[in-house]
């Protein structure tokens, strides 16, 4: 039996029905259409799936919808400001933090709960940050050096 889930969504209410077995990813993906949170391992070890509920960094693929009652969720889609993006997410663009894409989204929002809890990071704090999150391309320096590029600006921009 479904039941009536009430979060807060990158800054917009929303009312879903999900089945007590449904994890928050599947709920951000095949009920609100949020398809940038990735979903990979399904075990909660790769960090695809990485988005902020009240702030912190979580695994959605480890975490049942109706666990996140009433709170506030946060996913890759919610960062930019309209057509303006978010300064990490410029930081990853000019850097090359990329790579193919897939693990970006969960890079980005691990990235985000970091700097939003210490705005000037060393880089043994970002490493640490994004233990969690696999990448399978060709390494970190090029996504740390991003998060650290992302720190200076928003620094220098006092955000």
């Amino acid at each position: 039996m479904k039941k009536i889930l009430k979060v807060l969504v990158n800054g917009e209410p929303r009312e879903v029905a999900v089945s007590p077995k449904t994890t928050l990813v599947e709920m951000l993906r095949n009920e609100l259409g949020l398809t940038g949170t990735k979903r990979a391992c399904n075990s909660g070890a790769c960090g695809s799936c990485t988005v902020l509920v009240d702030g912190k960094a979580v695994n959605s693929c480890s975490v049942l919808a109706l666990q996140v009652q009433g709170r506030q969720i946060t996913t890759i889609e919610g960062l930019a400001e309209g057509a303006r993006l978010h300064p990490i997410q410029e930081a990853f663009l000019d850097h090359g933090g990329l790579q193919c894409g897939f693990c970006t989204p969960g890079m980005i929002m691990a990235a985000k709960a970091l700097l939003d809890e210490n705005p000037h990071p060393s880089r043994q704090a970002i490493k640490e940050a994004i233990a969690g999150n696999l990448c399978r391309c060709t390494g970190y320096v090029r996504i740390v050096d991003s998060i650290a590029l992302a720190a200076r600006r928003m620094k220098e921009a006092g955000r």
